[in-house]
């Protein structure tokens, strides 16, 4: 940017390069609505006024805003790539994201951070990244790689890494780890913010949390639980992902005193729900239907994140700011006409614009390291009681129950006449061999099997089946794509979803993707299942920070206890 031909363009001494004339001007800052032009100069906004420009284009009396801003996202949680992704989310409005590579820096570690800093550039879009704080999430899993302070340092002077992401290990915090304090210490000397992730955290313990240094949190579900957060000073970002939808019960919150506090995000959104009900503009309409006022939904998309994280060229329509801009034509229910970035009108009426080129893609290395001929999914008899994982529809928690296994032929075996299945996790990052196996309830598959690559939060293999020998085939369907999911049945492969980035994305549209998923769902409901999103649930069940009993290559976990617990039951 020229600072001078900036100047010079807005005191109107050198022709813009483009007005937006007739518009209704959305202010974030004084929550005004005005009527003028809009003038662009170098991608950047110099004023307001009768400018003379080489381009005018009118707006006919539509609304123009900021650009929306996503608060926390997880990128790779849409299985496409940083490419496919930002083509769909700008249709939608959104110009700025901040993410977390959490997913990705679990399989590679450094490499995955500088993979998605590397694959971000020259996109439609403005991509800042946090910097993940817990690789891995436990000790009781073997990720790809382990994040310290140390590790994390070179990254922190990053112009495009704006914080330390979500500090989940909450209890590290409370309790004064050393390596998690040094983290947050590292993020403070870079004058930065440290996300957090504290779900249910209340009281003198919260307190403790917040006094280290937390200044946000995306994990309220209850008003009361932010209201007691907000009240100690955090920010909250308001969630409404795949998984987990948090505005309806937290909306009642946001008030003329709170809403400068308070922003939107996505944090895990599937390719199907960015395709049919889009992103941060879904949550900015679905506030406006449940009552709040249409200008301060667009400040929490908008002005409030960019204040937040320290961005100050995005966020607002003010001279200096960046040319990120949505046009539409009703306020109360906002679908975006036009969608302009850096001046550059990128989206129209929910399609990229054909001039937008794709950036070359990115080298990812290999994620796959299995030898399949090694793994064994047999599990020998014993006498006694074992314990089960029970499936909660609908959620990312589960149960456990304590069973009669099935008995074949001195094996325990899979019993489909209760719905109970086997399920292993096998480890995929260092080619170690390790194998958590042991039964869950409430899948419903009646035949075959399914596996996935994406297995929250290390990311090793989970398969679950009726039988060793489609497990078996499910797995190999997996490694040989290198990474990604896949539905099984007779050694068969019914459906299958190639994710060769980190065994997390996929290079094709996300369009392309989505069918993909909905024939593998499809598949998978073929083989018996009845949950509404089988591979979403087989992908949280190796999570072992949500209770109640998970599993991962190192065996069964008792996440109340937070330990390893064998399968027999004493």
């Amino acid at each position: 940017m020229n600072l001078k031909n900036i100047i010079r363009s807005a005191r109107g001494r050198k022709p813009v390069d483009l007005v937006l004339a007739n518009a209704r001007i959305i202010n974030v800052f004084s929550g005004e609505i005005f009527d003028g032009d809009i003038a662009v100069a170098h991608g950047y906004i110099v004023g307001f006024g009768s400018y003379s420009a080489k381009k005018t284009v009118d707006m006919g009396g539509r609304f123009v805003a900021p650009g929306f801003i996503d608060a926390h996202v997880h990128i790779e949680s849409s299985m496409t790539c940083i490419t496919e992704f930002s083509r769909a989310v700008v249709t939608c409005g959104t110009t700025t994201v901040v993410a977390d590579p959490h997913e990705i820096a679990n399989v590679l570690g450094t490499e995955g951070i500088d993979y998605m800093l590397d694959s971000s550039r020259g996109q439609p879009m403005n991509i800042y990244f946090t910097l993940s704080s817990c690789v891995p999430a436990t000790t009781m899993e073997t990720s790809g790689a382990v994040l310290t302070a140390e590790d994390l340092l070179p990254f922190m002077s990053h112009e495009r890494i704006l914080a330390l992401a979500e500090m989940m290990n909450y209890p590290g915090v409370i309790n004064e780890d050393p390596e998690v304090l040094r983290k947050i210490e590292m993020a403070k000397t870079a004058h930065k913010p440290v996300d957090g992730h504290a779900p249910g955290l209340s009281g003198y313990d919260l307190c403790a949390y917040i006094s280290a240094g937390i200044s946000s949190d995306h994990e309220c579900t209850t008003e009361r639980e932010a209201k007691e957060k907000l009240n100690l000073g955090m920010h909250i970002m308001i969630r409404e992902g795949t998984a987990a939808k948090n505005l309806e019960a937290l909306i009642p919150l946001v008030t003329e005193r709170t809403a400068r506090r308070m922003m939107w995000c996505t944090d895990d959104r599937h390719p199907q729900d960015i395709l049919e009900k889009g992103h941060i503009d879904s949550m900015v309409r679905k506030a406006i239907g449940a009552g709040l006022d249409p200008v301060v939904a667009i400040q929490m998309a908008t002005i409030n994140p960019a204040e937040y994280f320290g961005i100050k060229t995005v966020g607002a329509i003010a001279p200096g700011r960046r040319a990120d801009l949505v046009v539409f034509s009703d306020l109360d229910s906002p679908y975006m006409e036009t969608v302009y970035s850096g001046g550059v009108p990128v989206a129209e009426n929910g399609s990229i614009s054909p001039e937008i080129a794709k950036p070359d893609p990115v080298f990812c290395p290999s994620s796959m390291n299995v030898d399949t001929e090694q793994i064994n999914f047999s599990i020998p008899a014993e006498t006694g009681r074992i314990r089960a994982i029970d499936i909660v529809p609908n959620q990312i928690i589960t149960g456990q129950s304590i069973i009669e296994p099935m008995i074949s032929e001195g094996k325990a075996v899979a019993d489909t006449s209760r719905d109970i299945l086997k399920i292993a996790v096998i480890e995929r990052h260092s080619g170690s061999g390790n194998m958590g196996k042991g039964f869950v309830r409430g899948f419903g598959l009646k035949r075959g099997a399914i596996a996935s690559s994406v297995a929250h939060d290390s990311h090793n293999i989970i398969v679950v089946g009726t039988n060793d020998y489609d497990m078996a085939a499910a797995l190999r369907a997996i490694v040989k794509m290198g990474g990604g999911l896949a539905a099984v049945y007779d050694n068969k492969i019914y459906a299958g979803l190639a994710l060769p980035i980190a065994g997390l994305m996929s290079r094709e549209p996300i369009k392309i993707v989505s069918d993909k998923m909905d024939r593998l769902i499809h598949a998978a409901r073929e083989l018996g299942t009845t949950l509404a999103d089988p591979f979403m649930t087989l992908s949280f069940l190796a999570l072992p920070v949500i209770p109640e009993l998970k599993i991962t290559d190192r065996g069964l976990v008792d996440v109340a206890q937070f330990k390893i617990v064998p399968l027999l039951v004493d």
